[in-house]
């Protein structure tokens, strides 16, 4: 019989063990030197609303993991909750804290109850773990569909969400690409791609095989303003990427830096797994029309393409990726309401709001750029 319990930081398993459970997963964000990553640079923390509390499995070794935060906001999650939390205030009872189980700052489908075998240990446990400390929610985001399944059999409700997703039909080139699109669509790549040309910006890919500690000192710089120019603070310090570049083999950061008379002058950061290419952060030092497009997608694609990775996952929403050949899909993440009253009125909630996510979709695959001869699979 396996035992379990809760612990506070990741770094009190062995990462030997905690390898085993996911075994061929390449997937970046879902690895043991991520979460410490995370955790080891305060990144995530108690103080920004952030508690570990992440649940394990064991007999004698290390049988199942669960990535399990306790929240005292709902920052950094992309799946906003706050007219949830609203609702409960106006009913006199306390939303937070929460249950988050999730990969912090990273809207990215991932496992997330790395067990042999599904088992309702976890589901249980967690519970019982609410009964205790009277807490109303617990979320578990972007999980992989086969436990998407068994969390709605289980109580969970489904939420549904949308994100852009580039898939790579065996293009040759980005030429090659650019056919499957209509002529207008086509011709206003070329001219955005052409506006960065002209202005004698090159980019640089900066990789496994090339990436220095500078290279994350000069990142680091585009990623902290693009947070100051809205007034916010980073969610991810500098010392975080310090540990990605450490485990920079397990975790293959690709970054794609713009350069202008040999000065680096904005950056995108991705990750990659074997069949996807994963758009994280980026940030400039200048506002240059057209830069962000070339430096997070044009340049990605390309890679793609290169590398003949199938996918390219630039992160949730935004509409303006449509046009550039990012077709939709839904996301959804699951949510376990402890008391019947709310549990109701956030059914009712979800139930409507995949209605309008379903026309949202309708509506976005009709403004595709692709020809007509080109069919969406």
């Amino acid at each position: 019989m396996e035992n379990l319990k809760f612990i506070q930081k990741i770094s009190s398993l062995k990462e030997l063990d905690y390898q085993k459970l996911i075994k061929n997963d390449d997937n970046p964000f879902i690895q043991y030197s991520f979460l410490d990553s995370l955790e080891n640079s305060e990144s995530v923390s108690i103080k920004n609303g952030w508690q570990p509390n992440h649940l394990i499995s064991f007999n004698k070794t290390l049988k199942g993991f669960m990535p399990l935060y306790i929240k005292n906001n709902s920052q950094g999650e992309f799946v906003f909750d706050h007219s949830w939390s609203y609702a409960l205030s106006r009913a006199g009872r306390e939303y937070y804290p929460k249950l988050l189980t999730a990969v912090p700052f990273t809207p990215c489908e991932t496992k997330k109850f790395l067990q042999k075998e599904f088992s309702l240990d976890f589901i249980d446990k967690t519970k019982s773990f609410m009964d205790d400390k009277d807490i109303e929610t617990w979320h578990i985001l972007f999980p992989d569909k086969d436990l998407g399944n068994k969390l709605k059999e289980n109580h969970f409700i489904e939420r549904y969400g949308y994100k852009f997703i580039w898939q790579n039909k065996n293009y040759s080139c980005f030429d090659d690409y650019l056919n499957v699109f209509k002529s207008r669509q086509r011709k206003n790549i070329k001219s955005e791609r052409k506006k960065i040309k002209d202005l004698d910006i090159t980019f640089e890919i900066k990789d496994l095989d090339n990436i220095t500690k500078e290279d994350w000192e000069i990142f680091y710089d585009f990623y902290k303003s693009t947070y100051h120019q809205r007034m916010q603070m980073p969610y991810l310090n500098k010392k975080f990427f310090e540990g990605v570049h450490k485990n920079k083999s397990i975790l293959k950061p690709v970054i794609f830096f713009a350069v202008h008379k040999n000065k680096k002058i904005a950056g995108s950061l991705c990750f990659k797994s074997k069949k996807t290419l994963y758009g994280r952060h980026w940030g400039s030092s200048y506002n240059i029309n057209s830069l962000h497009f070339e430096c997070c997608y044009y340049q990605g694609i390309e890679y793609c393409i290169k590398n003949k990775i199938d996918t390219f996952d630039p992160g949730v929403q935004g509409e303006h990726k449509i046009r550039r050949g990012f077709e939709p899909q839904k996301s959804s993440s699951y949510h376990y309401i402890h008391k019947e009253d709310l549990r109701g009125a956030i059914l009712d909630f979800c139930n409507k709001e995949e209605k309008e996510i379903d026309r949202y979709i309708e509506a976005c695959n009709r403004y595709t750029p692709f020809k007509k001869e080109y069919k969406i699979k």
